[in-house]
C-alpha cells in the first residue's frame, strides 16, 4: 500500500489570474468557500500573524467531529502562481500533510485552480486511502465550486 494519500481538484474560474490569487491567499476567506470550514459555524478560531503571508496560522477547535481540530499554516506564496499550506490535524485523527492551490491563466479571464491535498497514511488506514480519496475529493471539489460562485458574482 502507498504511504501517501494525493487528492488533486480543478476548477476553471471566469475571473483573471491576479483576482483569483489576491481572494484565495487570505486563509480567513476559506470561512466562505471551504465545506470543512462552513460545516461548524460556532468552531473556535484563532488567527496568528498576517493574513494572506508566509508564517499566517489558521487554528481550528470544533466538536463537531467531521470539523475537529487542527491548524493550517502558510508556507509559500508566489504571486499569482501558488500558495502553499503545512497542515496539522490534532482530531478526529492525528496526522500532518500539505496543501496547495496552483492558479494558472488559461485565458486572460478565465483562471484555472487546482487544489492540492497530500498526507501520509499509514497502516491500517492506508487500506481505506481510496474511500478517503473520494471523500476528500467530493469536498475539495465541493469547495471549488462554492469558490467559483463567490468570484464570478
Amino acid at each position: 500500500m502507498a504511504s501517501e494519500m494525493i487528492v488533486e481538484k480543478s476548477i476553471v474560474i471566469d475571473q483573471p489570474k491576479d483576482v483569483v490569487f489576491d481572494y484565495l491567499k487570505f486563509s480567513k476567506n476559506m470561512d466562505h468557500y471551504s465545506v470543512w470550514n462552513m460545516k461548524d459555524p460556532n468552531k473556535k478560531a484563532e488567527y496568528i500573524g498576517t493574513d494572506g503571508s508566509v508564517g499566517f496560522i489558521y487554528k481550528w477547535d470544533s466538536t463537531d467531529k467531521s470539523v475537529g481540530a487542527g491548524q493550517q499554516k502558510i508556507t509559500n506564496l508566489i504571486k499569482g502562481e501558488r500558495i502553499e499550506y503545512e497542515m496539522i490535524f490534532e482530531r478526529p485523527m492525528k496526522n500532518t500533510g500539505t496543501s496547495k492551490f496552483l492558479i494558472s491563466e488559461v485565458n486572460p479571464k478565465q483562471t484555472m485552480v487546482t487544489w492540492d491535498f497530500r498526507g501520509p497514511t499509514k497502516f491500517p488506514m492506508s487500506l481505506l486511502k481510496g474511500i478517503f480519496q473520494r471523500m476528500l475529493g467530493k469536498d475539495l471539489m465541493a469547495s471549488l465550486e462554492n469558490l467559483k460562485k463567490i468570484l464570478e458574482k
